[in-house]
């Protein structure tokens, strides 16, 4: 249990310990913010008597963070500060914060403070419940109803719709993680917003619970509608690994059979009228989309062959398994059959 753990990663002499929890927190341009969020965090961890830690990764900022963030760090024991070399977007933030952390449950947040870090405990309690993945829901989300409520709640409806995993708010990003589900996820592009539907895919347990959410009190958004279209495009990438992670030919076998199909219909009965009514079909449309979907069938298929090797590449040379075993369970030396008398 994360309760029975106490305090800092570190004990008085600098001895290191494995921390209870993690605290991963994406920065860009947030240097008003930083050191009311540090000590939020710090406060509310000790209160619950958790070991921990707190790995801010500065996503090249602009406005002085990293260096405020280097100086902080050199003060205190609960603080790492990753810098990263420029602006990589905020899923590759968050990979460096997972790849740093070492607590036994992670927490992820923002960094502007409209997150309230009082809820960490909470969402960590849920955790110990038996679940993987605990989602922050902002049930009274404090921002533009326009501009950021209204797209939220489309994308947070369409995300569940496509991903079968039905979550209130899929961006908010106050959650906690078992670090064994964490491992098993790889983030690239913008996906962050999706960790849920990824965890999914690794057969996670995952709860959501409400969360306060507070107005921005220093700084502006780094979030607007012209993100519309790459959830999107991230959102059918997910839709995709969930559904032909392993077995890509599926998808691009069945539309190149059907491309074949419709080619040699079309092209049975351009023989036909060329043979036997004898008539031109050199001038056709038919014709030449007769060759297009015979060629896009040979080309699926040929795709599809292509993925069934990319995927076998993929988890063979990581040694990485197409299942995921969450427990076993065997009967004890003394109850097995033939250790009676």
């Amino acid at each position: 249990m994360l309760s029975s753990q106490r305090l800092l990663a570190q004990d008085g002499a600098g001895n290191h310990i494995i921390p209870a929890v993690s605290v991963v927190v994406p920065v860009y341009n947030e240097v008003e913010s930083i050191p009311h969020l540090i000590e939020a965090i710090a406060s509310s961890l000790t209160a619950a008597q958790l070991t921990y830690e707190i790995i801010c990764v500065d996503d090249g900022s602009k406005d002085g963070s990293a260096e405020l963030l280097k100086q902080i760090a050199q003060t205190r024991i609960d603080l790492k500060a990753v810098l990263l070399r420029r602006n990589y977007g905020q899923t590759a933030a968050m990979a460096a914060g997972f790849n740093f952390a070492q607590g036994q449950a992670i927490v992820t947040l923002d960094g502007d403070l409209q997150n309230d870090p009082a809820d960490i405990p909470l969402l960590l309690a849920k955790l110990d419940e038996g679940y993987d993945l605990v989602s922050g829901w902002r049930k009274n989300r404090q921002d533009a109803a326009l501009t950021r409520l209204l797209p939220s709640k489309i994308a947070n409806w369409l995300i569940g719709r496509v991903t079968s995993v039905e979550l209130h708010d899929y961006g908010c990003s106050l959650k906690a993680y078992k670090s064994e589900l964490v491992a098993d996820m790889n983030l690239y592009g913008e996906l962050h917003r999706f960790l849920p539907a990824l965890a999914f895919i690794e057969g996670a347990r995952i709860a959501e619970l409400p969360v306060r959410h507070h107005a921005r009190k220093y700084g502006r958004s780094k979030y607007g509608l012209w993100r519309t279209f790459r959830v999107l495009m991230d959102l059918l990438t997910i839709w995709f690994m969930k559904t032909f992670l392993t077995r890509p030919m599926h998808v691009f076998g069945m539309l190149g059979l059907l491309s074949l199909f419709v080619g040699t219909l079309l092209g049975g009965y351009l023989t036909f009228i060329k043979l036997v009514l004898g008539e031109s079909i050199g001038q056709r449309p038919l014709l030449i989309l007769t060759v297009v979907m015979l060629l896009a069938g040979i080309q699926l298929f040929s795709f599809g062959l292509l993925a069934e090797l990319l995927m076998r590449t993929y988890h063979e040379s990581q040694g990485r398994p197409i299942y995921r075993v969450r427990e076993v369970v065997e009967p004890t030396i003394n109850n097995r059959v033939g250790d009676k008398e």
